[in-house]
């Protein structure tokens, strides 16, 4: 084991040490779990209603609507009120939007637009989750292991992209689609109970507190005059417009229709890509901070190449290599680049900046979903992926050039706003 990795297991391990984040990180992985069960599993209905990309589209895009117009008071809920509670409300509510789904696809009453309206308030959920479980992240951990924290939970969060897709592949086989409804529905208490575990948020100074209470207005202020951040923020919306709709919307038309194959197979490659994120999500620990702007760059590059790929392809293991690839460059920048908003982000302003940078990914999902797929209609799947793999890869290289190495490289010890490092909270 080299220097690197006995710096990385060592980090891991303290981070881990800590009662409250271990809880929190063992509760998300059996909840995401079934939460990737019920993507796979909600595509392949959706794909076997219609046979168009622009329906799936909006079933995606109903999903990121209510995100966007209530994103807002989303983020300023995190900041205002027990992150805890927010998200505890969150998981029930979506235990109830599992448990209709699987009746719905149980009895055979399935329509496309059950499945929409159902995902317009999976969305009012996600408006005021994203920003809250953002947030709470680097309040269980000291400010110099967010990066760690960071890493770990995107980890678990794509780890469990690695067994969903492939536990929701085998019970649709086995026992039908509402099988995985079902399952995602009870792996909601895992994270519930983790989460009611948790110590609420140490009170900050008289300033901070202050500023808490503050409108949506100064995220956007401090935002605005934090170029990297922007820049950060622009990077994950190119992957939310160009990439992710190949990766989730239109795969099961990429199974279906290039590959021929079934949901066996489109289980295994969503598999793959969650295997790919999880290396990803891990490897970034092992960027030195002097080689981010580097590694970013290099990043890009290679997720346009290997989505330009996915257009050649005619099996299922040249695929499989194409998103296993794409997966480890995309999760690795969208990890960077999460941690680096993170560390210049104030504490008392860090769920609004959460929910500016969730924006860029789940409230850019509508245009994402409704345009990139439209446009593999208009053109081909194959076409589609060369070109948005072309483009994607063009601007986000721009984008980081105007980030600049210095600003993706360096973070201030202590962030305006912020009068000390926040301490972890005890076991």
């Amino acid at each position: 084991m080299n220097a690197g990795e006995k710096n990385f297991a060592r980090n891991a391990l303290e981070v881990l040490r800590q009662g409250p984040f271990r809880r929190y990180i063992i509760g998300s992985a059996i909840s995401d779990t079934g939460t990737w069960m019920q993507v796979m599993a909600q595509g392949w209905v959706m794909s076997s209603l219609t046979n168009r990309g622009f329906y799936l589209g909006l079933a995606a895009a109903a999903a990121g609507i209510p995100t966007i117009l209530l994103a807002m008071k989303g983020g300023e809920a995190a900041d205002r009120y027990d992150k805890r509670k927010i998200l505890i409300w969150a998981q029930v509510v979506q235990t109830l939007l599992a448990l209709a789904l699987g009746f719905l696809v149980y009895t055979g009453w399935i329509q496309i637009w059950h499945v929409i309206v159902l995902a317009f308030c999976l969305g009012v959920c996600i408006a005021y989750e994203m920003p809250a479980i953002n947030a709470l992240v680097p309040e269980l951990v000291r400010r110099e292991q967010i990066a760690t924290a960071i890493a770990l939970d995107r980890s678990v969060f794509h780890g469990s992209r690695l067994v969903g897709p492939s536990l929701a592949g085998l019970f649709v086989g086995w026992w039908g689609a509402a099988s995985a409804f079902f399952s995602n529905a009870v792996t909601f208490p895992a994270l519930i109970i983790a989460l009611a575990s948790l110590p609420p948020r140490a009170i900050g100074t008289a300033d901070e507190e202050e500023q808490r209470k503050s409108g949506f207005k100064e995220g956007l202020i401090y935002v605005r005059n934090d170029r990297t951040i922007l820049c950060m923020i622009v990077l994950i919306a190119l992957s939310t417009i160009f990439i992710f709709p190949f990766l989730s919307v239109m795969l099961p038309l990429y199974v279906r229709n290039i590959l021929e194959l079934g949901p066996g197979p489109m289980g295994y490659l969503m598999a793959v890509s969650g295997s790919g994120s999880v290396l990803g999500a891990l490897g970034l620990l092992s960027v030195p901070r002097h080689l981010r702007f580097r590694f970013m760059t290099g990043a890009v590059i290679v997720v346009g190449l290997a989505l330009s790929s996915m257009a050649r392809s005619d099996g299922f293991v040249f695929s499989a290599i194409s998103m296993g690839v794409l997966a480890i460059g995309l999760s690795a920048n969208f990890g960077l680049a999460s941690t680096i908003v993170q560390e210049r982000a104030p504490a008392p302003l860090r769920g609004r900046i959460s929910a500016i940078f969730g924006l860029s990914f789940f409230g850019l999902t509508p245009v994402g979903s409704l345009l990139t797929p439209a446009f593999a209609d208009l053109v081909g799947l194959r076409i589609a992926l060369v070109i948005c793999g072309i483009i994607y890869g063009t601007l986000a290289v721009l984008v980081l050039g105007a980030a600049g190495r210095a600003g993706c490289e360096k973070t201030p010890a202590v962030v305006k706003g912020e009068t000390a490092p926040a301490p972890a909270p005890v076991v």
